[in-house]
């Protein structure tokens, strides 16, 4: 990452495949998942409020982006289809989580299975097929 982070040239919500496409002019393209997205949201809900890894975001395996609105020269603000919008995605936390995502993504199912959440939804009829 540099001292000076670059804007995306290009930014592209890609629902079918989950997934935030950011392009820079330099040729670097990040494709960040909609859910590494949602758990690692910069937002006081996910990270808390002091030091510490924040609140395990469980169940957002199928999670949406339904909107995306930039914030002045700096950050892009999503917004998510279980409610979630409170988060400011910088340009260079984007492009840290794009430069860095198998590190994140590994550290997100590491700590999934350490706390016993899981990426999908609870069965709530309790039937299993």
């Amino acid at each position: 990452m540099t001292t000076s982070t670059p804007r995306p040239t290009d930014i592209r919500i890609r629902r079918q495949s989950r997934i935030l496409q950011l392009s820079y002019a330099n040729g670097a393209v990040h494709e960040l998942p909609f859910e590494l997205l949602r758990v690692y949201s910069p937002s006081a809900e996910v990270r808390g409020h002091g030091a510490g890894p924040g609140t395990l975001q469980t169940s957002k395996r199928n999670v949406l982006v339904t909107g995306a609105e930039m914030v002045g020269n700096y950050a892009l603000k999503l917004s998510f289809d279980d409610g979630h919008d409170s988060g400011l995605f910088s340009w260079a936390y984007l492009e840290e989580l794009g430069e860095q995502k198998a590190r994140f993504w590994q550290d997100y199912l590491d700590r999934l299975e350490r706390e016993g959440g899981s990426r999908d939804p609870a069965n709530v009829s309790g039937w299993t097929p």
